[in-house]
Formats: structure tokens, sequence, C-alpha cells
């Protein structure tokens, strides 16, 4: 039987030529996305967290099985954990934004502006998102067409965009006005128990796993972070890809922006500090390659859990913030060293 037409379009066509490329492989990642989610290697981050509430149980038992307690791990969890989205998307295509932490802090600082402000909360929502993927897309254009090391540019935008952020805040803490009450109302309001910030990360969740799993733009995303040249002789524009890439994880970032305002009323060159090492970790402890190709957002969502569930821990238990660093770095090194070592046993 003949090949399908040389249209042009759709996943036959994207398939056809992967094949002709060397590259069928490429393929497998959208084939098999949807059981990607539910596969065996995420029922160790179940056991980890089943271990974890374990621990709070044993300890702080008055305290940790709370439903106030629950709800300010899913509230802390929610900021940190739409960045994680946009990080999971970036390390599958192959890439890394060290970024994320500063980008958000500008966000914050430019909606709470008191010009921003004047317009309302819609407005201030609008320009925390703007912000948030206009820097994105300034790394993504540096990283794709820039051809600079994803390291390299994310990281001069890490320093850029906190040092702007301290330049119009004047390093103070701008604080939300009581007339732009909705952005607050985010944190405040609550639906069966649950604050409005958490299904704001709820829906970003779910779309995340939808585009990833569901679309050609996730089927690229697996292509290019697995093999770019591959991807390229596909077909795929790799570079512009890439600069997608970036960008959502802005989007991410300024969507992000918006629930730190809400938590805590205000808008800070400071928020975001190390939240870059809680979102990477994220992903990595989820199962996602440093090098690309691989991984889901189901395995990030339970990575960070695993981490928000640590920090409340140690809170609950009086414990020293600096041993929970050193807990959390500890945990970054076995995730690695596990999948190096998943890898070595999967290379013939």
């Amino acid at each position: 039987m003949g090949g399908p037409p040389d249209d042009g379009s759709g996943h036959e066509e994207e398939g056809r030529l992967m094949a002709e490329a060397g590259r069928t492989v490429a393929e497998a990642p959208v084939t098999t996305a949807a059981p990607r989610s539910f596969e065996l290697r995420h029922l160790g981050l179940f056991v980890a967290l089943a271990l974890l509430v374990g621990v709070g149980l044993v300890t702080r038992p008055a305290a940790f099985a709370t439903a106030d307690n629950l709800v300010s791990i899913l509230s802390l969890a929610a900021t940190i954990g739409v960045i994680t989205v946009g990080a999971t998307f970036v390390i599958i295509g192959g890439g890394i934004d060290l970024s994320v932490g500063a980008v958000m802090a500008l966000a914050s600082v430019w909606a709470t502006t008191v010009a921003t402000q004047e317009f309302g909360p819609v407005v201030m929502a609008i320009c925390a998102i703007l912000v948030g993927t206009g820097a994105g897309l300034v790394s993504g254009l540096l990283v794709a067409y820039g051809r600079l090391v994803p390291f390299i540019a994310t990281l001069a935008m890490l320093v850029a965009a906190r040092g702007l952020a301290q330049r119009m805040s004047d390093r103070r803490t701008q604080l939300v006005r009581p007339d732009n009450q909705a952005i607050v109302d985010l944190a405040t309001t609550r639906v069966l128990g649950v604050p409005l910030l958490v299904y704001v990360f709820a829906l970003v969740v779910v779309l995340g796993w939808v585009l990833l799993n569901r679309t050609t733009f996730g089927r690229r995303t697996y292509a290019v972070g697995g093999n770019p040249e591959a991807a390229r002789l596909a077909g795929i524009d790799v570079r512009r890809h890439t600069m997608l890439l970036y960008a959502l994880s802005g989007l991410c970032c300024g969507i992000a922006a918006i629930l730190i305002m809400a938590r805590t009323t205000t808008g800070s060159s400071t928020h975001g500090d190390l939240y870059e090492l809680d979102a990477i970790a994220a992903v990595i402890i989820g199962g996602t390659l440093l090098t690309g190709g691989r991984g889901t957002i189901v395995g990030s969502i339970l990575g960070l859990l695993i981490f928000t569930i640590i920090t409340n821990l140690f809170i609950l238990n009086g414990l020293n913030t600096s041993d929970q660093l050193i807990a959390k770095g500890l945990i970054i090194v076995v995730a690695v060293l596990l999948q190096r070592r998943n890898l070595k046993e999967r290379t013939p």
C-alpha cells in the first residue's frame, strides 16, 4: 500500500518523515503518552509519599493530620507546582531553565507597581503573565537562535530579572492595594474548604498533561529532547519549538507570580528564591531525564509533593532550615544516580 499523501500535516505525515530520517523511535513517546502517566516507576514515588505521611503521623500526629495542614501543603505546592509544569516541558525538550524564580519575582514586582495597580486586578494578572512569557521568550531566543547553552542563557536571565526587579521596586516590598482584593481572594476564598489558588494549580496541571500527551506539541517536545537532529530531519522546526518551550515556562512563571501575590499580598524582588532548585528537583525526582526525551507531568507533580511534605515536616518538627536544604540536596543526588543506573541497565 502507498504511504500517506505528502500534504505536510498530521501525525501520519510526521511518522513517515520520522521513518525516512531513520528515527522511528521518536514516535514512541507519543504513541505511549497516555500509559506513561501510570507507569510502574511512579509506584516508587507513591511509596515515598506514603512513608513521608507515616513519618508525619508518627512525629507530629496532632499537627500533621489536620485539614488546615493539608491545605497549607497544597497552597505551598501550588506556586512552585505551576512553575514545575513549565520546567517539565523545558527539560523533556532537552533544556534547563534556571531563571524561573527570578522571572516570577520580576512579574510580581511589575504587576504590583503603582502604575499597574491603577488599572485593577485583571490588568495586574495580564501584566504578570505577559512579563513572565516575555522573559521566557527572550531566554528561548537566546538558546534557540543565539545558540547559547541553556545553562548560560537562563543564568543570565536569572541575574538580569532579579536585578530589574530590585531596580523597579527599589528593593522594597510592594503591597497589593485593598481595591485589588480580587487578587488576594485567590488565596482567601475557599471552595469545598480548598483555596482557589489550588484549583488554579490543578487546572494548569491538567492543561499541561493534555498538551504534553494529547497534542502534536507534546509529540514534538519528546522528539526534540530525544534527538534534535532526527526531529529536524522529520520536518520539525527545532529552533522555533525550543523557543516556544521557554516561552511556556515563562508563562507558567507569570501565573505563579499571580499566586504568590495572592498568598503574600505583595510583589517583591525576593520572591521565588531557590524556586528553580525545587522545580528542577521535583522534575528530576519525578523521573524526567536531564538529557531530555523522557518524562511525565504526573511524575513531576509527585516529586513536587514529596519535596513539599518534606518542607512541611521540617517546619512542624522545628528542624533547622539548613538541614532541610542538605536533605533536599541528597535526594537530588540519589535521584540522578538512580537515573544513570536505569539508563545503563537499559543500554544493550
